[in-house]
């Protein structure tokens, strides 16, 4: 029955991609903003919200360790398995910006979360409260920039004509179908790990977190399938940062995230800062600004590579 539940959850999961893509790139005419904007907004914020039911559940719970490497393992995830997946499914153009605002931004998120951790083994109120601050201020910067900047990307002309009344029914579909997906996914997921007996930990760094990058998955290789690269990119991007800035500090604001597995903070956290250096000299070397087909192929093997050593460290 559990495996029924995953196979529906993926189904509603693509679903609710598919409306996240038409109704974001529609708000992009609306606004007069850039695509890559409204993928680190509209798209980010809904397909992070699995992340955040999950998170939030898992620590009013009594299940910090899922809390966590939920997030840490979605960020992974994002990067390793969708980024790679995606740009395997086509070359991605990657934007100055990434490398001068949308890079940086998340590095530096993924530091403070890892000096916050470490600091006392808690995420506390105050410190979930500065990560969401810092969201709304790094939003505030985004979209004053983006109207400085001509949307010259080649869309679907026709979504230029859509009712606002549309783009909110899209956007309620989208959402509904990423919220039952990913609970039917997630729920299915955690009864076919825990018959293999295996920890929280490895759950929440596992399954759960590519069950919940799901919508991003489903979100950027459709994007990518219809050469809305830019929403690819910017979709990821803005997801690693709501995860850590939203999610956790949103949780964390709710009730206080408690580090209980020790390879939260050896192994897994520098799995996630390593993706995310990555990228940097991933989009410098030929091809310049573009994540090519082997580029996407490296990073599916290093995922790979985390996933074996995740599941070899738990039966040891």
């Amino acid at each position: 029955m559990s495996i029924l539940w995953v196979i529906l959850g993926f189904i509603l999961l693509v679903v609710g991609g598919e409306y996240l893509v038409r109704s974001s790139v529609a708000l992009s005419f609306k606004f007069n903003i850039s695509k890559m904007v409204i993928g680190m907004t509209v798209v980010s914020f809904a397909t992070s919200a699995p992340e955040l039911l999950v998170s939030l559940q898992a620590a009013l719970s009594g299940s910090p360790a899922i809390a966590i490497n939920n997030v840490v393992g979605s960020n992974i995830a994002n990067i390793g398995l969708v980024l790679g997946v995606t740009a395997l499914v086509g070359p991605i153009a990657v934007d100055k910006s990434f490398y001068k605002l949308n890079w940086p931004i998340m590095m530096l998120f993924s530091l403070v979360l890892y000096y916050f951790l470490k600091n006392d083994n808690v995420l506390t109120a105050l410190e979930g409260g500065t990560l969401f601050i810092g969201l709304a201020v790094f939003l505030f910067v985004l979209i004053r920039n983006a109207k400085k900047e001509v949307v010259v990307d080649d869309v679907d002309e026709a979504l230029e004509k859509v009712s606002n009344f549309k783009i909110a029914i899209w956007l309620l579909i989208g959402a509904v179908a990423l919220y039952f997906g990913s609970d039917w996914l997630v729920d299915g997921s955690k009864e076919i790990a825990r018959s293999v007996g295996v920890s929280e930990a490895v759950i929440g760094v596992s399954l759960i977190a590519i069950g919940t990058s799901v919508p991003e998955l489903a979100a950027s290789v459709i994007a990518a399938a219809k050469q809305e690269k830019a929403i690819s990119l910017g979709n990821l991007i803005g997801s690693n940062i709501f995860n850590i800035a939203s999610v956790l500090g949103l949780t964390s604001l709710v009730k206080p995230i408690t580090v209980t597995e020790p390879q939260i903070l050896t192994n897994d956290i520098f799995w996630m800062l390593g993706f995310a250096a990555v990228l940097i000299p991933l989009i410098f070397i030929p091809k310049r600004m573009q994540i090519s087909r082997y580029k996407g192929f490296f990073l599916v093997l290093g995922y790979s590579a985390f996933m074996a050593f995740v599941f070899i460290n738990s039966n040891t």
